[in-house]
């Protein structure tokens, strides 16, 4: 049986979207990166629910979804300025943008 070449994972991503620096390859570190950032946000809203003892069912009441649509949030999934707003005020949550060059805008 012939033995599998190991690459390491920075050569794979050369390999597949580029150089870092090309457009393919910056393409696809900013698509990485706002997916982090939106399961970030989606944890942090699994962890102010769970801290406030609510469950799926009752947070997604509060905002008029369905549970369904709750877990897709806490996933990072379907994140929207007005659904983070309607999340945020159901936990009690003070929220704001902080937007360059106009300041903090309260979200609710």
């Amino acid at each position: 049986m012939a033995q599998m070449e190991l690459k390491p994972f920075d050569e794979l991503l050369d390999e597949f979207y580029g150089k870092p620096g090309t457009p393919r390859r910056d393409d696809f570190e900013r698509a990485v990166d706002a997916d982090v950032k939106a399961w970030e946000m989606g944890e942090a809203i699994r962890k102010a629910r769970q801290e406030r003892h609510l469950t799926q069912e009752e947070l997604g009441e509060r905002i008029g979804v369905k549970k369904a649509q709750i877990s897709r949030i806490e996933k990072g999934r379907n994140l929207t300025i007005g659904t983070l707003s309607r999340v945020f005020k159901a936990l009690g949550i003070p929220a704001s943008l902080d937007v360059a060059g106009v300041g903090k805008v309260a979200l609710w």
